[in-house]
């Protein structure tokens, strides 16, 4: 088991896949190095693009040979998914932490992490991401309850470091004995560049991990802040309609591996609660004049429909066995050193 939280070893792995986010990748990598708890090692896994591994190498050849920064090809199938995996069999911390290549981790972010480890039966533990938003603000339409259609922390989850179903990928850490238990990040149902944005790879591993290791615990800490960048294109509601519907594809693709009771959990009460308040809210603020309430109330109400629709729709390809998902267990990676 893990030393104490001083000790704790933590290695951060952070998928890239564009040139286009050169500054981000930059921007993100620093605020590891930064860090209050010292990572042990920082890894930029290259998602089948030559040309930005090259850069990248040369950017941090210094770090690469302290071996403070290390900069891998995705040894799996494109995506999100065989990334992360790349970076788990890599790495050689105790825990394992991923940070959003168009994100940055306040100073504190690993500390709170590591605080999170103290009790042993902890397996996991998620962040608050926060939006930067390219505008400079929120659009006023924009729910709060549907924040994580850009990839951060909505409106609905509980305050403080409190147990979870599941962490959210983009700000999670998890001990390496949880892969070891469960195999890693499941390939063909997340994120794939810039293809429709396909995601909750981490729920489904998070309620496998449950299912594999029933006394697990499982975290948020929203004392672990990361900032993540909002771009234009996705302030839009076509962007908002978009993820929507594939959120809904996505979850009738972990419903069916691992059964509505489970898969679906969280997000009845998500449905029954926190989204009739949030149109209430919305309504509210339309009768008192203030911008944006009507809007916000009906895009959570066009919200729900659409990614209800990409349910039914991924519901009916999964029965016929047109959309699979696969996990295979991690096999060390080259240069990988556990410890």
């Amino acid at each position: 088991m893990s030393g104490s939280r001083a000790s704790l070893t933590v290695s951060v792995v952070i998928c890239v896949y564009t040139e286009d986010r050169w500054e981000d990748i930059l921007a993100a990598v620093d605020s590891v190095r930064a860090q209050s708890h010292p990572a042990r090692e920082t890894l930029l896994v290259v998602d089948h693009n030559e040309a930005l591994r090259d850069r990248l190498v040369k950017e941090y050849k210094e770090y690469t040979e302290r071996r403070e920064v290390r900069v891998l090809a995705n040894a799996g199938p494109r995506g999100l998914s065989a990334g992360r995996n790349t970076g788990i069999a890599a790495s050689c911390g105790e825990v394992i932490a991923f940070l959003d290549d168009d994100a940055v981790a306040e100073r504190d972010w690993l500390r709170h992490f590591a605080e999170g480890y103290a009790d042993p039966a902890v397996v996991a533990v998620g962040g608050r991401t926060v939006p930067i938003w390219a505008s400079g603000r929120r659009p006023v339409w924009f729910p709060e309850e549907f924040d994580w259609v850009v990839g951060c922390t909505y409106r609905g989850l509980p305050p403080g470091r409190v147990r979870v179903r599941n962490v959210l990928g983009g700000n999670a850490s998890f001990r390496r004995e949880a892969f070891e238990a469960a195999g890693g990040f499941a390939t063909g149902i997340g994120r794939d560049g810039d293809k429709r944005p396909l995601g909750c790879e981490e729920t489904e591993l998070c309620i496998r991990l449950s299912r594999a290791r029933p006394d697990a615990v499982l975290l948020i800490d929203d004392r672990a802040v990361i900032h993540h960048r909002v771009p234009a294109a996705r302030e839009h509601f076509g962007y908002f309609r978009t993820r929507a519907y594939a959120e809904g594809l996505s979850k009738a693709l972990v419903a069916r591996s691992v059964g509505a009771d489970k898969g679906l959990e969280s997000e009845r009460r998500y449905a029954t609660r926190v989204l009739p308040a949030g149109v209430a809210r919305g309504l509210r603020d339309a009768v008192l004049a203030r911008p944006g309430g009507a809007g916000r109330a009906g895009a959570i109400v066009a919200g729900v429909l659409t990614a209800a629709g990409g349910y039914v729709v991924g519901t009916l390809r999964a029965r016929r066995g047109g959309a699979t998902f696969s996990v295979a267990p991690l096999a060390p990676a080259e240069g990988g050193a556990h410890g």
